[in-house]
């Protein structure tokens, strides 16, 4: 073997196959199946142009992708163009080649009504479709072909952006129907929307089939209508195939539902519940109790359902559910949120032991989402860390994704630290206090938490526990991005920030733990009051090598940018990150930043937000024209809105030649018409960085991309 000389070429097929699995369909048609005869032959394999996913091919443009389309035509049978906003609709029109297609995702495409029904009439073997519909679409001009079609599909996914039915009246065989809700209250001329004309339509639809229902809204009362209307008919019919039944409604608020305690007793009828999330008005405790009595459920989240708090874990530690060790994704998020005091109870916040019974009888949890709660460790000398929260949750040994509130990682209050500040100091000691020096940050040793060499004990077991966590969001509990969109909490009901003195006590050395995790690709970071000078950002970067996307908001004192050095530093490091989101106040974007943010080559999506930052316009072009597969630059920061929209044609007029994707926003965050802004901006890329929101243990098919 050392005398041979082996070349790519020679190894097996069935290895080049497994290799070219992870070559992006435009790369592997355009590119690779040009090297050789060979690769030529294994690059239009069906395993490989089976099932095909184009919606992260942002640097190829509508001539290239009819080029892809018309070699996939006799191979594809699931195609995915989801968010590819930049296609034009003539490039739409060749997917109809693709007569093979069973699964079609053409959701955040131009796609007018006519093109629709063109392209419904062509692909008769579809069984899975995802689209918009916009204000322009009107049922009537779907073709009759087209309306055969949809009789025969099996799973429907629409996003409504006008009050409608969508196609569903047509989709008479429907098994699954996903819907998202993302309708303003009033136009962009200001006039009020309403959902009058949709009462009493003869095409309500039915659901006779229906075995999964989802919907997910956005805020505002027009959805809330939209949804009751949907909802409608299961206040007289309840399929008696439903197994997955999940609503998302945002805000403190949602509309009541009556038939919602009966629908819960219909899922528990039949033993085969898979998921279910409800609004906390729509469920009580009894109701909780029979829809999980005998199933074995995959998926539960009961975010800000305080009342349902005690019930969840009786159903889920007390022979409630037939099986625990099914359930993957679990969301915790604000089960025990109450008004906060500094003297909370026992009652309001996390119990170790009983998440430790629920890591043993749901051993098999991938997905846990703990935002918005509390946990408060008491460090008692009596008391060993297998007592602490982390211990507990350290038994979930398949976790992959993990949302924590920041004060679950302290190992419980250093009383001479709170002391040592709470005092006032004496008068005499006024006169001798020395003056600081301009432009030297004072650091002083006793109050950086990250020198207690045990104040990181509780995550250190976590972390041993959990190696293959790839996902973490760690958030304070006093945090409120300036730009909300589906938080299920709302800025009423936010603590003020520093209130918790346990979260309070989590800063740099926590951050720095983090290097245990290296398969670690998602990471958010926010609210976090105790982080002084962002040490631990460079030491867990330099570890974490495979991040892909960062968000970092709030972190350390909201009066000034305190670890701006060690950020430049950090970023350096990330060398396969692909999104960032920073939001901080003061942030100070000029050209040392970007210089650093340059050398994340693969960075693809950026969004900077800061109430009172600064921006340095060259320095914004040069780092464009360095990182060439940005294709997402939003900054919403001051300045003048002139400067802004300056700068913002600028980078468009230069770079969206060579890059079709480019989506560039700077805007006046203060500006009285951000929100109309905002609400231009492709859906995909708003859900996916742009608006703050947590990303675990959201059910599948409500999942951001």
């Amino acid at each position: 073997m050392s005398c041979t000389r082996m070349g790519m070429s020679d190894l097996p097929d069935e290895i080049l196959l497994c290799i070219l699995r992870y070559v992006p369909v435009c790369d592997l048609l355009l590119n690779v199946a040009n090297v050789c005869h060979k690769l030529h032959t294994l690059c239009h394999d069906k395993t490989l142009l089976t099932n095909v996913n184009l919606s992260e091919e942002y640097q190829t443009e509508d001539l290239l992708f009819r080029r892809v389309l018309k070699q996939l035509a006799n191979h594809v049978q699931s195609l995915s163009l989801n968010g590819c906003y930049w296609l034009s609709g003539s490039t739409l029109d060749h997917l109809a080649r693709c007569r093979g297609v069973t699964d079609l995702d053409v959701m955040g495409c131009r796609l007018t009504p006519l093109r629709l029904s063109r392209l419904l009439s062509s692909l008769s073997l579809l069984k899975s479709l995802a689209f918009d519909v916009t204000a322009d679409f009107n049922s009537l001009l779907l073709s009759s072909e087209a309306v055969d079609t949809l009789s025969r599909l099996s799973e429907l996914r629409q996003t409504l952006f006008t009050p409608s039915y969508g196609v569903v009246p047509c989709c008479s065989q429907l098994r699954k129907l996903m819907l998202q809700f993302d309708i303003p209250d009033v136009t962009r001329e200001g006039v009020g929307v309403c959902c009058q004309l949709m009462v009493g339509q003869s095409s309500v639809p039915h659901y006779q089939q229906l075995e999964e229902f989802t919907a997910r809204l956005a805020p505002g009362e027009v959805n809330q209508t939209l949804l009751l209307l949907y909802l409608a008919v299961f206040s007289v019919h309840v399929p008696k195939r439903l197994r997955v039944f999940i609503v998302s409604i945002p805000g403190p608020n949602p509309a009541h539902w009556p038939a919602a305690p009966s629908l819960a007793q219909s899922l528990g009828q039949h033993g085969d519940l898979v998921a279910l999330q409800l609004p906390r008005s729509w469920l009580d405790s009894l109701s909780l109790k029979r829809a999980l009595e005998g199933n074995s459920p995959r998926h539960l989240s009961f975010s800000r359902c305080p009342a349902l708090w005690p019930q969840v874990f009786r159903s889920l530690l007390e022979g409630g559910v037939r099986d625990g060790t099914q359930l993957i994704s679990l969301n915790l998020s604000g089960i025990n949120h109450v008004p906060y005091s500094e003297c909370r109870s026992v009652e309001d916040q996390l119990v170790a032991g009983t998440m430790r019974q629920l890591a043993v009888g749901c051993s098999n949890i991938n997905h846990l989402n703990l935002m918005h709660t509390h946990y408060h460790h008491e460090n008692s000398p009596g008391l060993d860390g297998e007592s602490h929260l982390c211990a507990s949750l350290a038994k979930l040994r398949h976790l992959c994704s993990l949302t924590l509130p920041a004060c679950a990682l302290s190992d419980g209050l250093n009383m001479n630290h709170i002391s040592t500040h709470n005092t006032p100091p004496s008068p005499l000691f006024q006169g001798l206090k020395k003056v600081p020096r301009v432009g030297i940050r004072n650091y002083k040793p006793d109050i950086e938490s990250s020198l207690s060499g045990d104040s990181t004990s509780g995550l250190a077991l976590l972390l041993a526990g959990c190696p293959f966590l790839e996902t973490f969001e760690l958030i304070g509990p006093g945090f409120a991005s300036l730009l909300p969109r589906l938080e299920p909490c709302s800025r009423a009901s936010v603590e003020p920030r520093g209130m918790c003195a346990w979260a309070r006590g989590v800063g740099d050395a926590h951050i720095a733990a983090l290097e245990a995790l290296p398969r670690l690709h998602r990471l958010t970071l926010a609210g976090l009051p105790g982080v002084l000078r962002g040490t631990g950002l460079v030491q867990m970067a330099r570890h974490c090598r495979d991040l892909r996307v960062l968000s970092l908001a709030n972190l350390g004192s909201l009066k000034i940018m305190n670890y701006t050095p060690t950020l430049l530093d950090m970023l350096k490091h990330c060398t396969q990150l692909q999104e960032l989101r920073l939001e901080q106040p003061y942030l100070n974007a000029n050209t040392s930043f970007f210089e650093a943010l340059s050398c994340c080559s693969r960075l693809q999506r950026v969004c900077l937000i800061s109430r009172s930052g600064t921006f340095d316009p060259s320095a914004v072009e040069t780092f464009m024209e360095r990182c060439c597969h940005v294709i997402m630059c939003h900054i919403f920061m001051g300045g003048t809105l002139v400067a802004c929209r300056t700068l913002e044609k600028v980078l468009l007029d230069r770079f969206s030649g060579g890059r079709s994707a480019l989506s560039v926003v700077i805007y006046p965050l203060q500006h009285e018409d951000l929100p109309s802004v905002i609400r231009d901006i492709p859906l995909t890329l708003l859900d996916r960085i742009t608006l703050f929101q947590s990303h675990v243990a959201q059910p599948p098919h409500l999942s951001p991309l």
